[in-house]
């Protein structure tokens, strides 16, 4: 045997000796990518750098995030969606762009939440409440009613976005009591709740996550909340004060492009299950106004569906779809 064909031979049977231990790495075999609709220091945010390094440590591969807020969540969501579905691009949010976006601007939401992705596990829930700084002239909830009547577009509520589900709240409001209340839209919660704390608008219509600092400190007061937190049980909700149904509270999951590979599928939602059950991340995330609440992909789903005809019915009894 010439040196060229030994050479070719011992290659040839080189490949088929490496072949099965390759494959045999199977899923994950490089970084993952995990975009999140949320801000810098947003609530959603800071559950899942709670939860990354976990993740880093099961999954034994890098687990890079990247945050894209704006657009109520839409933009990293849709590049989520259009991204490789080959499992190692990831979506982290919460309801708005999954359930309301499509609901309230459905001419800018280009995929389809029940269609384009898959669910990986639901991570957390969080109240979604109402609040305006300390100084302001109105005490509660009738009060600031009766004074954004009396002055059309002077109570300024800064929301996360168009289309979040502070923009919605605060349309559901406007048209179950004929308030007035004016929505400015900011990139996120973080500069949302700094536009309240420094004097530029009167509230926030926001989660429970993003205020709790700012409640337990007196600087901004709870007007009405989605459901009641035990921290702060006094905070009444829409049906306490006479009205009918409730506001929709806020929950946080992660998300795949639909068509993802079943292995690594497989290999992700234990992966994602053994970090939220995690009872050090648990105590974290309630700390930050989270209440860990892990639900299985189909459960998920299910809740999806069921919400988002919730919000299509609350849009055509409170407030148009735009």
């Amino acid at each position: 045997m010439t040196g060229t064909l030994m050479k070719f031979s011992m290659s040839v049977l080189l490949l088929f000796t490496m072949a099965p231990s390759l494959c045999a790495q199977g899923y994950p075999q490089g970084a993952i990518t995990i975009i999140l609709t949320a801000g810098p220091g947003d609530g959603s945010d800071i559950a899942m750098r709670m939860m990354a390094e976990d993740l880093r440590k099961s999954l034994k591969v890098p687990v890079l995030l990247v945050n894209r807020p704006g657009a109520g969540g839409v933009l990293a969501t849709d590049s989520v969606v259009r991204a490789n579905k080959d499992g190692y691009t990831l979506l982290f949010t919460n309801n708005a762009p999954l359930t309301f976006r499509p609901v309230v601007e459905p001419d800018t939401t280009r995929y389809d939440p029940l269609k384009d992705l898959v669910p990986l596990g639901m991570v957390s829930r969080t109240p979604f409440l109402l609040a305006v700084r300390s100084d302001v002239p109105y005490k509660d909830f009738g009060q600031m009613i009766a004074y954004a009547k009396k002055n059309p577009g002077v109570v300024r509520i800064a929301t996360v976005g168009t289309g979040s589900v502070g923009d919605f709240t605060v349309d559901a409001i406007n048209s179950l009591t004929g308030a007035g209340l004016t929505t400015v839209p900011y990139k996120g919660a973080t500069p949302a709740v700094g536009a309240v704390a420094g004097g530029h608008v009167e509230g926030t219509a926001i989660t429970m996550s993003a205020l709790i600092g700012h409640l337990k400190s007196g600087a901004l007061r709870p007007l009405v909340i989605s459901s009641k937190y035990p921290e702060f049980p006094d905070i009444p909700t829409l049906t306490e004060l006479g009205y009918s149904g409730n506001l929709i509270g806020v929950w946080t999951g992660f998300f795949a492009p639909a068509g993802i590979p079943a292995e690594a599928k497989n290999v992700l939602v234990p992966a994602f299950r053994a970090a939220i059950k995690n009872p050090a991340i648990t105590a974290k995330l309630l700390s930050a106004g989270l209440v860990e609440n892990y639900n299985a992909p189909d459960e998920v789903l299910k809740e999806m569906r069921q919400e988002y005809q919730m919000v299509k019915d609350f849009a055509k009894r409170a407030a148009p779809v735009k």
